[in-house]
């Protein structure tokens, strides 16, 4: 049911937006003339005047309202984000604003055989008041503002949306921009014409204009205002004597993480019901069942929920989402239920996309590598602050595409250090041979610094490189903007200490045994040593490098 109802505010959404493009496309043919404008009504109403795209067009008003007065209703929390509060507003005033124009142009043609023309339409709207003017450039902007944020809503869920952003919004600005310039020049040209004598009085002849169809139009925009106050008025009154009724019965309650337990309000999802308890939650698409970025585990009270349908199957299908995870924003909980959100409240709509597995939290077997820079706490001493931040940029940029070449992922840059990672998409041999590559490039790349800042530096640039190789545990960690991609475990700490002792035993790298046997490399040239590792009982055996441009190739 829900699906359907969110099909039929976007079709009939589609359609009103469709009426509104035309609307002001016709406006901005006025920037050529009055003339002009008149040509395009003819073919704006051959599309929408007749039978079959009026019945579309009141079909499609019908069903966008009573759907927008239904949302009003059903919605257990009217906590939403400024964006939607912004369409939901300024949906609410396009009855209100535009009932004198339906009233003075569609319906008097056809209630007193009124032919308007736009100069017409232009004469009523600015000569005697600029207020009716003002109003219908007003509901113009409003329902194209309204139907632009819904579109937003809908297309940037889509993968391509980002790349497609740019023309949309030249286009969303463009439209509006072309039909404010023909109304205004159509208006002063009105103006103008309305000066000469007995025009006016040729302009009424020809439209046949009747002097009751005035009177019929004040009465009936304030019979249709008033009408329309009362019944969002009343949708909101009907919300509130059921909200009151739900708040006297007993209810299941939601748990969340940290022991926060709230009621659960009857026919209320999960999301609506964290919004309403004033819970923060991701919910890019706003509940609508399509961004995934609101989705939950429940780790208690799933056997009381019902199955997912075939839209919510589909969407945590697109995420590789495990049997846990459900929608907050579709499931309706009538039990107890525990749940997890799985992202923060700031979720993009990136998150929505399928993310690779480890990122959730992986046992994988990977390839770490430690690098750090001899003496540069002694190098930077008696420098400028921007000296030392341009030579450090210097060596990550080497270092960091030295990594990115070879098929790693800089983990972090840690002082004057470098971590990194491989194998995140690769087996463990290709991963041992990935490090071992990068280590070259690094010893290649930290020459070549050395050689282009031979002036700048006392001495030249060294450094020593860690290798091991085993299981970690990998995946995103941390909090807001410092939740990143890392690693941590036995192997992670090994590597760290095989970088420390570069510095020890007198060389520039010293790479675990076990790295150079999965690499499959010949390490025969490299001296094989037997050392002890703090925090590890057994010790460990090691390959000893001079010069990492010395490593043999794949």
């Amino acid at each position: 049911m829900t699906h359907t109802i969110d099909r039929l505010r976007l079709g009939s959404g589609l359609v009103l937006l469709a009426f509104v493009t035309c609307h002001l496309l016709n406006h901005a043919a006025g920037i050529v003339s009055l003339e002009a404008q008149d040509w395009a009504r003819e073919a704006h109403h051959a599309i929408w005047g007749e039978w079959p795209g009026l019945t579309v067009l009141l079909a499609a008003t019908v069903v966008h309202v009573a759907i927008a007065l239904r949302a009003i209703y059903v919605r257990r929390s009217l906590r939403l984000a400024p964006l939607e509060w912004g369409q939901l507003l300024l949906g609410l005033a396009i009855p209100f604003l535009l009932a004198e124009h339906v009233l003075g142009t569609t319906v008097s043609e056809a209630s007193f055989g009124i032919e308007p023309s736009y100069a017409y339409v232009q004469a009523a709207l600015w000569l005697v008041s600029p207020w009716p003017g003002i109003k219908q450039v007003t509901v113009l902007l409003v329902a194209w503002v309204h139907g632009t944020i819904g579109i937003y809503y809908w297309l940037r869920l889509k993968p391509w949306f980002h790349r497609a952003a740019p023309y949309l919004l030249a286009a969303a600005v463009l439209v509006p921009a072309l039909s404010l310039a023909g109304i205004i020049s159509t208006a002063i040209e009105v103006m103008a014409l309305a000066r000469q004598p007995g025009w006016i009085g040729a302009l009424l002849r020809s439209v046949h204009f009747d002097p009751e169809a005035a009177e019929f139009v004040a009465e009936g925009e304030l019979t249709a205002q008033i009408a329309f106050v009362v019944l969002v008025a009343g949708t909101v009154a009907a919300r509130a004597v059921r909200q009151a009724l739900v708040a006297r019965s007993q209810r299941p309650m939601l748990r969340y993480p940290g022991g926060r337990k709230v009621p659960i309000q009857p026919g209320a999802s999960v999301l609506e019901i964290s919004r309403s308890e004033g819970i923060a939650h991701a919910s890019v698409c706003g509940g609508r069942g399509r961004c995934s970025t609101c989705r939950v585990r429940v780790s208690a009270g799933a056997e009381h929920l019902p199955p997912p349908d075939t839209q919510e199957t589909r969407v945590l299908a697109r995420i590789g989402a495990p049997p846990d995870v459900r929608l907050a924003c579709q499931i309706r909980p009538t039990r107890s239920l525990e749940v997890v959100p799985l992202l923060p409240a700031s979720a993009t709509a990136e998150a929505g996309f399928r993310r690779p597995a480890y990122l959730a939290g992986q046992e994988r077997e990977l390839a770490v590598m430690f690098t750090d820079l001899r003496g540069f706490t002694q190098l930077s001493d008696g420098r400028l602050p921007f000296d030392v931040v341009y030579l450090l940029n210097r060596y990550f940029a080497a270092m960091g595409g030295a990594v990115e070449q070879a098929g790693g992922r800089v983990d972090k840059f840690i002082g004057d250090g470098v971590m990194a990672l491989f194998g995140l998409t690769d087996p463990p041999e290709e991963a041992c041979r990935q490090a071992l590559a990068a280590a070259r490039t690094m010893g290649a790349a930290l020459d070549m610094l050395n050689r282009d800042m031979a002036n700048d530096l006392p001495a030249p640039l060294r450094m020593g490189i860690g290798i091991h190789a085993g299981p970690v545990i990998v995946g995103e960690m941390g909090h807001g903007l410092a939740k990143q991609l890392t690693a941590i475990g036995d192997t992670v700490n090994i590597a760290s200490r095989l970088e420390g002792l570069c510095k020890t035993l007198g060389v520039a790298m010293v790479v675990s045994d076990h790295v150079a046997a999965v690499s499959g490399l010949p390490f025969d040239g490299f001296e094989r040593r037997e050392t002890e590792i703090r925090g590890r009982d057994a010790a460990l055996a090691v390959r000893l490098v001079g010069d990492p441009r010395e490593l043999p190739q794949v």
